[in-house]
């Protein structure tokens, strides 16, 4: 079977043979990836028309316990300047994203352990209670079932674990041993038990990735039918052990959003700021390969530029306000708008 009959039993039936993702994604040509946007644009406009949600990051510690070796703020690199965000500044932050028309606000950080589960519920409930209508993100890392419970009784509704990859022997080579790819798995299933909304999602191009590591992560999702999916290219961090490690393919990147657009056509699946990092209109381009999400930086000003996963990062110096209208802007001229509101899933699973 050709690759373009596989994208057709794709779009039909939603989940491919291990073997028929390692073809699709080993010789996919560029024939192939505009088939798979058109199809995936398609999929996506008649489930959200034109309209692209948009998600405010605030970005609330760069401490983080853990030692990944792709990780920018990794617990051994002593060059980062750390800093962590109090409850006021959070919910600054937030205030400004509100004025702004965000209605989504994303709690991301490292695995810091100052943000206890009481510091987190405090927080997590003021935010909840100004701002009733709005829907709370939160992208913590690895904490326990009953955490995860807590934060949701307090009001969170959504929570991002990227899984990185579905194979354990690759997520070993990945991290060092104390950190457990079964463990990440069981935290994504606990997450979904409790009655989030949950995201995954891998590094495309990450250190000794193949084709058939890619295929594992695609049947993974299949099964899992998570409800939001945050993937982008693998992009080296100069203080990191992977710092000579090439980056990952911008190409392969976009062809997998068009493939996770087909696969679950429900799915919120945004366009990454490591996609915009490693291409400058690559967002752009991810929404034209199936993405209906963005997530501009609510972090305070003075803090964005020591918040580095890898190098490049961009460093947006733009309000709140100045931000979404250049979004706005950049997605009308390819046909989109922003639109606001919690965008919450809306299909089954």
């Amino acid at each position: 079977m050709d690759n373009l009959a596989l994208l057709d039993l794709l779009e039909e039936q939603g989940r491919l043979e291990r073997q028929q993702w390692v073809q699709l994604i080993s010789t996919y040509t560029p024939e192939d990836s505009e088939a798979a946007a058109v199809k995936a644009r398609a999929v996506a406009q008649s489930r959200f028309g034109r309209d692209i949600f948009f998600r405010g990051i605030v970005e609330i510690s760069n401490y983080c316990r853990n030692d990944c070796y792709y990780c920018g703020i990794r617990r051994g690199n002593r060059k980062v300047a750390r800093y962590r965000l109090s409850k006021e500044e959070i919910l600054e932050c937030c205030a400004e994203g509100y004025a702004a028309g965000f209605r989504t606000f994303v709690l991301q950080g490292g695995e810091d352990v100052h943000f206890t589960d009481q510091v987190m519920i405090d927080i997590v409930s003021a935010i909840s209670g100004t701002y009733p209508e709005c829907a709370i993100t939160l992208s913590l890392g690895e904490r326990s079932r009953e955490s995860y419970q807590a934060l949701y009784d307090a009001g969170a509704r959504r929570y991002l674990l990227r899984h990185e990859t579905a194979d354990a022997a690759h997520y070993g080579l990945l991290h060092p041993a104390e950190l457990s790819w079964q463990h990440r798995m069981d935290c994504l299933r606990e997450l979904k038990d409790i009655g989030y909304q949950t995201g995954c999602g891998m590094m495309v191009g990450a250190p000794f990735q193949t084709a058939d590591h890619l295929a594992s992560d695609m049947m993974f999702m299949a099964e899992f039918k998570p409800q939001m999916i945050g993937t982008g290219p693998f992009l080296p961090h100069q203080d990191t052990p992977f710092r000579d490690q090439p980056a990952g393919s911008v190409e392969l990147t976009l062809f997998l959003l068009s493939l996770c657009r087909l696969m679950l056509p429900d799915v919120l699946l945004p366009a990454t700021t490591a996609l915009g990092t490693a291409r400058g209109n690559g967002r752009l381009m991810g929404v034209l390969h199936g993405a209906n999400v963005i997530m501009p930086n609510l972090s305070p000003l003075s803090q964005r530029r020591k918040y580095m996963l890898y190098d490049n990062k961009p460093r947006e110096e733009r309000s709140a306000e100045d931000s979404i209208a250049a979004r706005d802007a950049d997605l009308h001229t390819i046909g989109y708008r922003l639109r606001q509101g919690r965008g919450d899933y809306q299909g089954r699973n």
